[in-house]
Formats: C-alpha cells, sequence, structure tokens
C-alpha cells in the first residue's frame, strides 16, 4: 500500500516555525541576489576595466577639527575633487588612521600630521578602489629621518616588509616628497605602491583584480612591443631605478603617474593609460 505524506498548510505552521522558514527564505533570496551581482559585476569588469561602483558607506567617518585643517592645507589632491568626493576622502582617511597602528621611532612623537598625511597619500592612491584598506598593512613605523635596515644592512628612507604587515617610512623624507611636487620623487607614493602590488596578489577584491590583471597586460605590451620599450628607456625619463625589477617599476610609474601626469601622457600615452586603468583614476587633473 503506498503512503503519501500529508500536506499541511502553511497557516498550519506554529509562529516560531513561520519565523524560522521567513528567515531561510530571506537568507536564501539574499544569497541569490549576492552572486547575481557578483555575475553582473565580473562582466561589467570584463567591459569596463573597473568595478561597478567605488563608495558606499552606511555612516560616514569624521575627522576632528585638527585633522581636517591639516588635509585641507596641506593636501592638494584633497582639494581638487568635488565636495562629495571630499566627504568620502575625509571618511576614508578616517578609516585608515583607526584601521592601522602608527609608531614612531627613535622617540619621534606620532601627532595628527603625520598620520592625516601618511593616511591620506594611502587614500589618495585607492581612491579608485572599493577596497581601500591595504590588507598587508597592519603597523606604520615613522622614523624622524633615514634609519638603519636589518634587512640589508643598509640605511633606508622607506620600506615595506609583507611578512611582518609593516610599512616603515622616513618622516623628513616623506615630507620632502611633497615639497616638491613635479619632481617624481615621492616617497610615500613610491613604498605604498609596493604595498598596493603585493596586497593585489594576495587578495581577490574586485580592485585588486583590476590592478593586476591592469599591470599584467602592462607588462605584456612592453615585452611584445619593441619598439615601445626601447623608446622608453632612451627616453630616460624614467628615472634608472625602475628598471631596478618589476616592482621598482611599477612603483617608479606610480610616483610619476601622480605628480607630472600631463608630461607623462605626452611621452607615452599607452603607458599612462595603463597605470590610469591599474588606479582606476578618473579624477582631476588626470
Amino acid at each position: 500500500m503506498e503512503m503519501t505524506l500529508p500536506i499541511i498548510p502553511i497557516a498550519q505552521y506554529s509562529d516560531g516555525s513561520k519565523l524560522i522558514l521567513g528567515i531561510f527564505l530571506t537568507a536564501l533570496g539574499g544569497m541569490i541576489l549576492y552572486y547575481a551581482f557578483k555575475m553582473f559585476e565580473i562582466g561589467y569588469v570584463i567591459r569596463n576595466k573597473k568595478p561597478f561602483y567605488n563608495h558606499f558607506y552606511l555612516r560616514l567617518k569624521t575627522l576632528n577639527l585638527s585633522q581636517l585643517s591639516i588635509l585641507k592645507q596641506q593636501f592638494s589632491f584633497y582639494n581638487e575633487l568635488p565636495i562629495k568626493q571630499q566627504r568620502y576622502f575625509e571618511h576614508r582617511v578616517a578609516a585608515f588612521i583607526a584601521d592601522k597602528t602608527f609608531i614612531g621611532r627613535e622617540k619621534l612623537k606620532v601627532t595628527d600630521e603625520i598620520m592625516v598625511l601618511i593616511s591620506a597619500t594611502a587614500v589618495m592612491l585607492t581612491f579608485g578602489f572599493r577596497d581601500f584598506y591595504i590588507g598587508l598593512i597592519d603597523k606604520i613605523f615613522i622614523y624622524p629621518d633615514a634609519f638603519f635596515s636589518k634587512v640589508n644592512q643598509e640605511y633606508h628612507k622607506g620600506e615595506f616588509n609583507p611578512k611582518l604587515k609593516a610599512l616603515v617610512l622616513s618622516w623628513e623624507d616623506f615630507k620632502q616628497g611633497y615639497a616638491i611636487g613635479d619632481d617624481n620623487l615621492n616617497l610615500g607614493v613610491h613604498e605604498f605602491a609596493h604595498a598596493i602590488h603585493l596586497n593585489s596578489i594576495k587578495e581577490r577584491d574586485v580592485s585588486s583584480i583590476i590592478f593586476r590583471d591592469s599591470f599584467r597586460e602592462l607588462t605584456e605590451m612592453l615585452a611584445n612591443d619593441e619598439s615601445l620599450r626601447k623608446t622608453l628607456i632612451a627616453s630616460k625619463y624614467f628615472r634608472v631605478y625602475a628598471y631596478t625589477n618589476q616592482f621598482e617599476f611599477l612603483a617608479v610609474l606610480v610616483e610619476y603617474f601622480m605628480e607630472t601626469p600631463k608630461e607623462f601622457n605626452t611621452k607615452f600615452p599607452k603607458v599612462y593609460n595603463k597605470v590610469k586603468q591599474m588606479l582606476n583614476f578618473n579624477f582631476p587633473g588626470y
């Protein structure tokens, strides 16, 4: 004899069962929407080489008056942004400061100026990213000036140690990087570019993928275009240190991109556009 299970109308379920069923269906619907959006964004990224969106915040963090004054008076990139984007920039600087541990060395006192300007540099470089925290950095050590590195027993102005998740900077040389805005030498930009590069290799967020893939496209373009490669080297536009290895090449490119974008674009538009794509950098002046 065949048995059939009785069909129980939803009305006969207890209130607790209805609640559990409702939670399950809501969670299932949320998962379906999440994966549908992921598939949509993958297609969008492939077509447009940028995230579908960069900024979405439930609540914007704020800087204190001293920190905001420093940002307004000393960071030109922030001042060139539209008002709405300035507010996003402030939020990201405040969030970056809260996320990292700043440690002064050799009796250097960590001030608002130090935290704001170093954080603003990181936020500037990742302002086209959705995830701007640079997860490979936990601690930022600041020395008064050049410091002795135990890594290679030499004096350095800056270094990034991914194993220790530590960025190390000479404050004197960091400030010098902004004192002359068009000499293509900016310690903060250079060291953060290293951190962003290595972070993009490790992470799987959409901005890291775009950064990593764009740099791969750039290296392939230079490998396959002998004329461009020879012209690049012969021009002596980029300092010799850029050709040390691929990591230094990228960091130097980012320095030149940030400090002399018009000249860079005029001399080597194909390379410039790949760096712009890498950073998703569609801001005034670039």
